[in-house]
């Protein structure tokens, strides 16, 4: 039986981009950014505590951390948590998570008023992993950021997918996928760009 509270990672701590509260007010702010977070919500991202809320439902864990806190900046531990209710679950390899997928995904929550967990359908994958699915789906990038453990892949257990997908390409910061047939939004911290 699996538990629903994430494990700590048991893995060295790799080392963390830090990105300053200024550095997330100037990408909150950036492109769509400006429009996509109300002024109230803005202010909540860069002076409150940043959590994250959500369900993995391949491990059925449930994680609600608070990841970073204007005085500390981003909780390492708190991160190690989060990566491993991350993992690849087929077969349990962690990866420390990019704080800036995690920031998109708070603020997907601040933005959508989503105070249920997101279901979070993929995390990490190792390379092992990413190559068997490359190997049965044409959809699955050889080169993925899942494999550096930038990227996600979203729904949310009540509400539309394509008002997911509207909501995170509003935010103008990294990739955003659109999978309406398999319920999904894919979201990465790599360079700004749609599809789907």
């Amino acid at each position: 039986m699996r538990k629903n509270v994430a494990q700590p990672v048991n893995t060295p701590v790799e080392t963390l981009s830090m990105p300053s509260r200024r550095g997330f007010l100037k990408w909150a702010t950036g492109g769509l950014g400006a429009t996509a977070l109300a002024p109230n919500l803005l202010k909540a991202a860069v002076t409150r505590e940043r959590y994250l809320f959500f369900h993995n439902p391949n491990t059925d864990e449930t994680i609600r951390r608070v990841y970073w806190t204007p005085r500390e900046g981003y909780v390492r531990e708190s991160i190690n948590e989060i990566s491993w209710a991350l993992r690849d679950y087929h077969n349990d390899q962690v990866k420390n998570f990019d704080p800036n997928v995690l920031d998109q995904l708070y603020a997907l929550q601040l933005q959508m008023g989503l105070w249920t967990p997101v279901n979070v359908i993929s995390g990490y994958r190792s390379p092992t992993t990413n190559g068997a699915l490359c190997e049965r789906s044409r959809g699955v990038a050889r080169n993925s950021f899942h494999m550096q453990a930038m990227a996600m892949d979203i729904r949310l257990p009540s509400g539309r997918v394509s008002d997911l997908y509207r909501a995170a390409c509003s935010l103008g910061a990294g990739g955003v996928g659109y999978y309406p047939g398999s319920n999904f939004v894919h979201i990465d911290s790599g360079p700004v760009r749609y599809w789907g």
